[in-house]
């Protein structure tokens, strides 16, 4: 792993590494930001996952998420949403390819090689950060944006005792019903849709039944969302949540978009909703 950038935030750092994957066989590029809290000892930690077309960077710099980091002693790692490199399959697509990964592991070929970034994200990114960092993998939680969003919403889902909480803004709920789904599905993991429900919020919430014993998730959805009614579909996770009996915190706020000014301006709630219940309920 080699550091590229260091750079003091709100009292804590906020780092740029980058490092060779052996999930994804590229070299991979990720951020850290530790608050001051982390001088002392071992801090809680979330990681957010990028929508479609993002890197690490985005987040890194439009998001707003450090102030209210350091002031709740939350540590937060933003990953690349795809593999990276000239010798990585790609699409001309915007949504499918690089930087459109999905968070799924592909079998289908030619993706199937490198992208692999369930395996990336849940395994070794994180056995690596918890590695390197003074971080406590036992308080840990996930979030993310619109593709991301169903990155972090899934893997909340499939690995309960590694991602405590989860939260999402616009997340893309149930991808084998939309189209940005459908498309990423039937490249990644072939024709058969047995296989997508594995990687949808809704059909592994509504497989989840009694177990549903997670602190509440958060979704904030902005109604003037361009992808509200097509894509996203945030009604069918609040059904499949009251079949499961899982808490859920559904806000729909008037005029926002799905952009990063939408997502700065609720970011201090979710970095507080993931604080308080991995430190303060832990």
């Amino acid at each position: 792993m080699e550091m590229l950038e260091k750079h003091n935030c709100f009292e804590g750092t906020l780092g740029i590494y980058e490092h060779n994957s052996d999930a994804l066989g590229c070299a991979m590029k990720f951020s850290v930001y530790l608050p001051p809290q982390a001088e002392k000892g071992d801090v809680a930690f979330t990681t957010f996952l990028s929508g479609l077309t993002c890197t690490h960077d985005n987040f890194t710099t439009k998001a707003g998420a450090y102030a209210a980091a350091a002031k709740y002693g939350l540590a937060i790692i933003a990953p690349d949403t795809s593999p990276r490199g000239d010798d990585i399959p790609d699409d001309d697509a915007y949504d499918f390819g690089k930087g459109a990964g999905f968070y799924i592991n592909a079998t289908q070929k030619p993706w199937a090689q490198h992208y692999q970034m369930e395996q990336y994200i849940a395994q070794e990114l994180n056995d690596l950060v918890c590695g390197e960092f003074p971080l406590n993998k036992s308080q840990q939680g996930i979030f993310g944006h619109s593709m991301g969003g169903h990155g972090a919403l899934t893997l909340h889902l499939k690995y309960p005792e590694l991602y405590k909480t989860a939260s999402a803004f616009s997340p893309i709920v149930a991808p084998s019903q939309v189209p940005w789904g459908e498309k990423a599905f039937s490249g990644y993991l072939g024709n058969n849709k047995e296989e997508w429900e594995k990687h949808d919020a809704c059909e592994l919430m509504r497989g989840f039944g009694a177990r549903a014993s997670y602190p509440t998730i958060l979704i904030d959805q902005g109604t003037s969302d361009p992808f509200l009614h097509d894509q996203l579909k945030p009604e069918l996770f609040g059904a499949a949540c009251k079949v499961a009996g899982q808490g859920l915190t559904l806000r729909m706020h008037e005029g926002y978009d799905h952009s990063y000014y939408f997502i700065q301006s609720f970011m201090a709630d979710h970095v507080h909703h993931h604080a308080h219940w991995l430190r303060d309920n832990s």
